[in-house]
C-alpha cells in the first residue's frame, strides 16, 4: 500500500492510546478529540457532534472545553481514549495506557476498556503491570520478541466504569 493508503487505513481502522497521552496543550479536550475526524474529512459540525458524543461516553462530557493542563492525569487519558474511539475503529491500539497512572485510576481506565470491548471492539493492550493484564481475555507474554506463552483469561477482571 502506499503511504496515503496505509495512513487512512490506520486513522479508519486503528485507534491509538499511549502512556503519554499525546494530547495538543493548545487545544481543549473537544478540539483533541475531533483532530482524527478533521483527517477523515469529516465537516466540521458532524466531527464537533461526535466528539461530544465520545467524550460524553468516556464520563468527560463536562470538561470537554478544557485543556489537558486542566485535568487530571485520568482525565487526559479519558480524553486519548476518547480520540481513539471518535471513527468507530475495529481495533483499539493501547500501549502501556495505565503506565503514567496511580493504581485507581489505572482500574478506571480499564473498567472504561472494558465497557468499550462489551460495545465490540477489540483491544490490544501492552503492559508489564501483571494486575492490568489480568483485565484481559487473553494474555500473550514475550521475552525479547518471543512468544513465551499465550493463554485465555477464563476469569479476567470485569467491572464497569
Amino acid at each position: 500500500m502506499k503511504d496515503d493508503d496505509l495512513a487512512a487505513v490506520r486513522n479508519k481502522e486503528i485507534g491509538f492510546v499511549f502512556q503519554t497521552f499525546n494530547l495538543l496543550p493548545r487545544y481543549t479536550a473537544l478540539e483533541n478529540v475531533a483532530m482524527p475526524l478533521i483527517y477523515a474529512q469529516m465537516p466540521k459540525k458532524e466531527r464537533t457532534e461526535r466528539a461530544k458524543e465520545v467524550l460524553n461516553m468516556v464520563g468527560l462530557g463536562d470538561r470537554m472545553d478544557h485543556r489537558p493542563n486542566e485535568l487530571s492525569g485520568g482525565q487526559r487519558q479519558r480524553v486519548a481514549v476518547a480520540r481513539a474511539l471518535v471513527n468507530k475503529p475495529s481495533i483499539i491500539l493501547a500501549d502501556e495506557p495505565t503506565g503514567n497512572l496511580d493504581s485507581k485510576t489505572s482500574y478506571e481506565i480499564m473498567a472504561l476498556f472494558n465497557d468499550i470491548h462489551q460495545r465490540g471492539n477489540t483491544i490490544i493492550l501492552v503492559t508489564h503491570e501483571e494486575d492490568i493484564a489480568r483485565h484481559a481475555h487473553r494474555i500473550v507474554r514475550l521475552r525479547d520478541g518471543v512468544v513465551e506463552t499465550d493463554e485465555r483469561n477464563l476469569n479476567p477482571i470485569t467491572f464497569s466504569a
